[in-house]
């Protein structure tokens, strides 16, 4: 089986944009402000959306999987306020809900998070609970820069963030570390702020004790793991004269990477780096990337190519990267799969 643990619904009816912008502009004029009520997409529209796009792709490049959250560059924390986030975040977990009990063969949902620039975290604790409890979620994507692009919050290891982890070790659920939209101009989204990102995520867990804290907590590093596993020898050194322990021990029983890294040489570096244990097969596919290379003919985001070409990878550790990892990190999908008789 071949998990995909990295999809976003890139691909919503239009309508969910058309009533964002709504949404936004009411935050300046009350008077426009759409209700909840007001978006109407029928289970024919989630299936069209679904089938011509990411089950096609599935299909097509042979993955069995998605876990699916809310689109990462839509979630934009930084816009309104815990209100306008809390809505919004309500609408876009539960179209994932209603994609995977669409299609319950092929998508898990995953839920984003309402967070707001400056709001204390514990506040997104009852939309967590209600999409673990009724929407069986089995994961969430926590923002660590809800200003988007301005890093006004506090590091990861902060106990701001406490209430969240304690929720996550209780539902034994993992994080994928994954900011939204870029305001500020210096950064692009894509190209610059996510991968930016992963990299201080890291940063801010190696320079902090946090897992002594919360020892069974898991982060999802996307994109590789950013600049991470291509600067190793920085980061081992860095640990060293900080006093940590061992990178393998002070962060990689509670760090995981992705397989989004768009080329033959990050996918071989990434597995050739970091233990195989630690890297989960994902491609956040028809997200960022969406083009095909010209020097391979597939589109940049088809990773399962890349993964099965390395040859730093035996067949029992590609079983890892695709699907034994995953089951094991999150714990809850395993839950799901096993009583399916998988």
């Amino acid at each position: 089986m071949i998990i995909d643990v990295h999809g976003h619904y890139t691909t919503a009816p239009k309508a969910l944009e058309v009533w964002r912008n709504q949404q936004i502009a009411g935050i300046q004029d009350p008077s426009v402000s759409p209700k909840v009520a007001d978006l109407k997409i029928s289970d024919d529209e989630l299936r069209e959306s679904i089938e011509t796009n990411q089950l096609a792709k599935m299909k097509e490049r042979g993955s069995d999987i998605t876990l699916f959250s809310p689109r990462a560059s839509f979630m934009a924390h930084h816009i309104g306020d815990f209100n306008v986030s809390s809505t919004w975040a309500a609408i876009c977990n539960e179209l994932c809900y209603r994609v995977a009990q669409l299609f319950p063969d092929h998508f898990v949902p995953a839920a984003m998070l309402p967070q707001s620039p400056g709001v204390d975290p514990a506040t997104c604790i009852p939309e967590l609970v209600k999409c673990v409890e009724q929407y069986g979620n089995v994961g969430i994507n926590l923002n660590p820069d809800p200003s988007g692009g301005h890093w006004t919050s506090p590091p990861l290891s902060d106990k701001a963030w406490y209430p969240i982890y304690e929720k996550m070790v209780e539902y034994d659920i993992p994080a994928m570390i994954h900011v939204s939209t870029s305001c500020n101009s210096c950064f692009h989204t894509t190209g610059a702020h996510y991968l930016n990102a992963d990299t201080t995520a890291f940063m801010q867990c190696l320079t902090s004790d946090l897992f002594k804290d919360f020892p069974t907590l898991k982060f999802l590093i996307p994109h590789g793991g950013g600049a991470v596993p291509y600067h190793w020898g920085r980061f081992r050194g860095l640990a060293q004269e900080l006093k940590k322990p061992l990178l393998s021990e002070h962060l990689l029983n509670n760090i995981f990477f992705d397989t989004c890294v768009y080329h033959q040489p990050g996918i071989d570096l990434l597995t050739k780096v970091i233990p195989v244990k630690n890297i989960l097969f994902a491609s956040e596919m028809i997200g960022a990337v969406r083009g095909i290379d010209p020097e391979t003919g597939h589109y940049f985001d088809d990773t399962k190519r890349y993964v099965q070409a390395t040859a730093n990878l035996n067949d029992q550790e590609r079983y890892m990267v695709y699907e034994g990892n995953a089951r094991r990190v999150f714990k809850r999908l395993d839950d799901q799969l096993t009583a399916k008789g998988l």
